[in-house]
C-alpha cells in the first residue's frame, strides 16, 4: 500500500470516528433533555426510570415494551392521553420534546426495536363471542370486566378504551398476549410456561372482541 493511500485510509477512520463521537454525544444530549422533560410531566404517576406502579401506571421501560412499541404509538399517547383514565393529553410539549422523552425511554431498551415487524402483522380473524368467553374467563380478572382497567379499581391497563385500541396494532395487541411483560403483573400467555397456553385462534377471537368494544 503506498503512502498516499495508507494516509487516505487514516483520515476516513479519524473522520468516521469523529462522526461516531458526534452521533452519540447528540443522542446523549437528547437523552438527558427527555429525561428532564419526563421527570417534569411525567415521573409523577410512572415513577423514577419509568418503572410504573401498580394500579396507577405501566411500565414504559419494560423490556419486551420497549421492544414491540412504535414512535408512533408513543407519540400519539403523549399527545392524545388516554379518555377515561388517569393518562392526560400533553399537548403542550413541543414534537422534539415527545421525541426526546421517546429516545430517554429507548434508551432504557435491552432488546431490538421490532415494532415495525409487529405492527406489520396480519389483522386479527375471529369469534368476538369466543373472545369474550376468554376474556371474561382471563383477561377480566386483571384488566375489568369492560377493559376499563385502573379507573375501575382494577390491577391492569384500560385495553378495552379507544385511547389505546385506536393506536395499538393487532400484532402489538397479539404480541403482548403472548410474551407478556416480564417484571409485571402482565404475565404470558403462549405455550407451556403461559399462565394459560391459549392457542392463536384464541388469541385471535379475544382481539376481535376487544375490536367490538365501543
Amino acid at each position: 500500500m503506498g503512502m498516499r493511500k495508507y494516509a487516505d485510509l487514516i483520515v476516513v477512520s479519524l473522520l468516521a470516528i469523529v462522526l461516531s463521537q458526534q452521533v452519540h454525544a447528540v443522542d446523549a444530549e437528547q437523552v438527558a433533555e427527555g429525561g428532564q422533560i419526563y421527570n417534569q410531566n411525567c415521573v409523577f404517576c410512572h415513577q423514577a426510570d419509568a418503572i410504573g406502579k401498580p394500579g396507577v401506571a405501566p411500565s414504559l421501560t419494560n423490556k419486551e415494551f420497549l421492544a414491540a412499541v412504535s414512535d408512533e404509538f408513543l407519540i400519539g399517547t403523549i399527545k392524545d392521553g388516554r379518555p377515561g383514565t388517569g393518562m392526560p393529553p400533553f399537548a403542550h410539549l413541543e414534537q422534539s420534546q415527545i421525541q426526546a422523552v421517546i429516545v430517554y425511554l429507548q434508551a432504557h431498551s435491552e432488546l431490538p426495536n421490532i415494532s415495525d415487524e409487529i405492527d406489520a402483522q396480519p389483522v386479527a380473524k375471529g369469534d368476538a363471542r369466543l373472545g369474550k368467553q376468554t376474556f371474561d374467563l382471563i383477561c377480566s380478572t386483571c384488566h375489568g370486566i369492560n377493559g376499563d382497567g385502573y379507573t375501575a379499581g382494577s390491577t391492569g391497563t384500560a385495553i378495552g378504551k379507544r385511547g389505546f385500541l385506536d393506536k395499538a396494532s393487532d400484532g402489538f395487541i397479539r404480541t403482548t398476549i403472548k410474551q407478556g411483560r416480564s417484571n409485571t403483573r402482565m404475565m404470558g400467555f403462549s405455550g407451556p410456561e403461559g399462565l394459560a397456553n391459549l392457542s392463536d385462534e384464541e388469541i385471535d377471537n379475544v382481539i376481535v372482541y376487544l375490536r367490538s368494544f365501543p
